[in-house]
């Protein structure tokens, strides 16, 4: 049987009616913004209203009576001056606007995207924070991700940049290898790229999980705030040191947190080492300690790479020598062996009769070293003496006599090194990226955040002593003499620069045909007589 239509007035009923319904709807929105300003007046005045019934609530009884007077008084003057009604008005009309202005409302939790990052991370620790045997779990399969996650906090892009975890008491925390799992669990599921640190709490069985912002690498070499013996090796985060330096960062003056290292008689970490792989930032970092040192001592620097990367250090007040020939490093090191042993002498001679320190002795001495095992393999080659076995005497009776090493090489030259060099240099520092076991090989310890990927020269951590590891951002200190820097860091540089040395032009060491510099005249070691200092020499390629 054919279906009959329906009548025409039921047909265009359901049109009539849409198209009614859109009308009222804009006419609603029409109406809305034009009496908007009136709406939020009126919702200002019933907030007001409310506010001033609840404040005259609180007010006890013996103090509304002067409330009162108060308030008629200033009813009584506003109606008595000239416009005063109208000024009135206006200024109540005004609060009311601002107290009826709509308001962003308050964050009170997570939305859809976070909550399902939070629920994702909350269900990749449940291998790790859970047991069988558990009658009440804290971490399960399904289960509330708010119990455990107490705090957390999102970064703009929607990642986790802070949160805090309660985990269970019977969790083995103690055990390194287990905080390492649930780390690289949380590094991995937050966000790689970024650097995380991960403070445990075992006491209280909590961890918090902060994301780093990374180190200012713009802070160039300058003269920063620092007593005698203590030398700026880098920056760190404000939180991890107590101390702040003001520095200049471009045209601007700020505060920086410093890792600072103390030398002297009573330093406990006299000698440094540094590690890091090429292009990681140690040629920068021993240039920045050479610019410090001279402030109050004399530098003697080895460059085992034959780079020429101290050149602008030749020839200048404080810099005894400069030398990249293996002839040249073995006879400045003897010579600094020599020169530890008599201001040894002559410190014992001077307590012995109740003298003060001789002044040839109480200007520091700093032997800085980077790659000696570039010239060590040389040596080997050639059969002579590694210039690291002549570090023995400054490393052990460096701190006494006023002599700091500073010895800078690469992680392939870790097995090479001696244990007299191991054992007296307790400040550590590794530069540019490294797994945390080569880290951990390196400062005695793992550091507390996750290693980022690609860092900039000069970005690592740093250990003194028995310290906490810090992360450490060494200040540019380009070569000046490199047209590839820019010109603000190599005139930094330039002006830190003691002035020419004028009795360079007549030291005896010169160049050999090969390339080597001669024999540095090492003295004896005579009662009180100081030891002939190094000729000033240039720098050489390394001999082949």
């Amino acid at each position: 049987m054919a279906r009959r239509p329906l009548p025409r007035i039921l047909s265009s009923g359901s049109v009539s009616i849409t198209r009614g319904r859109e009308i009222a709807r804009t006419t609603a929105d029409n109406a809305t913004d034009v009496l908007h300003p009136l709406i939020t007046i009126v919702r200002g005045l019933r907030l007001l209203a409310v506010s001033g019934r609840r404040r005259w609530a609180a007010t006890p009884r013996e103090r509304r009576g002067p409330k009162l007077f108060l308030a008629a008084a200033c009813v009584l003057v506003l109606a008595l001056i000239p416009y005063g009604t109208i000024l009135a008005l206006v200024t109540v009309m005004g609060a009311a606007a601002w107290k009826g202005r709509e308001r962003t409302p308050a964050k009170t939790g997570p939305d859809e995207a976070e909550s399902a990052r939070l629920r994702a991370l909350y269900e990749a620790l449940v291998p790790y924070f859970s047991v069988p045997d558990d009658p009440g779990p804290l971490f399960s399969h399904g289960g509330d991700w708010d119990k455990p996650f107490d705090a957390y906090a999102f970064d703009g892009d929607g990642r986790i940049s802070r949160l805090g975890i309660s985990y269970p008491p019977y969790f083995t925390d103690g055990e390194a290898a287990a905080r390492s799992r649930v780390e690289q669990v949380l590094h991995a599921k937050s966000g790689r790229g970024r650097e995380y640190r991960f403070d445990w709490d075992e006491e209280a069985n909590r961890l918090v999980m902060t994301v780093l912002e990374a180190l200012p690498a713009s802070i160039a070499a300058q003269r920063f705030v620092t007593a005698p013996g203590e030398t700026v090796l880098g920056f760190t985060d404000p939180d991890a040191v107590r101390r702040t330096v003001p520095v200049v960062n471009g045209d601007a003056t700020a505060d920086a947190s410093p890792v600072v290292w103390r030398t002297g008689a009573r330093s406990t970490e006299p000698h440094l080492l540094a590690v890091g792989h090429p292009g990681a930032g140690l040629t920068t970092l021993v240039r920045s300690i050479a610019l410090q040192s001279l402030q109050h001592g004399d530098v003697v620097v080895v460059d085992g790479s034959g780079t020429g990367e101290y050149a602008a250090l030749a020839g200048r007040r404080g810099v005894l020598a400069v030398e990249s020939g293996l002839t040249g490093a073995l006879a400045t090191l003897e010579w600094a062996a020599h020169e530890t042993e008599r201001r040894l002498i002559a410190a014992n001679r001077a307590r012995q009769a109740g003298h003060p320190l001789p002044d040839d002795i109480g200007r520091p001495l700093w032997i800085l070293l980077d790659r000696p095992a570039a010239l060590g393999h040389l040596a080997a080659a050639d059969g002579r003496p590694d210039p690291r076995d002549l570090l023995q005497v400054p490393l052990r009776h460096g701190r006494a006599a006023g002599v700091t090493v500073v010895l800078a090489d690469q992680f392939d030259a870790l097995e090479t090194l001696t244990e007299t060099v191991r054992t007296h240099t307790r400040a550590r520092a590794v530069l540019g990226p490294a797994p945390s076991e080569q880290i951990a090989a390196v400062l005695g310890a793992e550091p507390h955040t996750t290693p980022p990927p690609e860092m900039p020269a000069g970005r690592g951590y740093a250990r003194l002593g028995t310290g906490p590891v810090l992360r450490l951002q060494v200040p540019a200190t380009p070569d000046p003499y490199d047209d590839a820097t820019s010109q603000a860091h190599r005139q930094a540089v330039l002006d830190l620069l003691p002035e020419r040395d004028s009795t360079a032009a007549g030291a005896s060491g010169h160049r050999a045909d090969d390339g080597a510099t001669e024999q540095v005249p090492v003295a004896a070691l005579p009662p009180v007589r100081p030891a002939e200092p190094p000729a000033h020499a240039q720098p050489a390629v390394a001999e082949g």
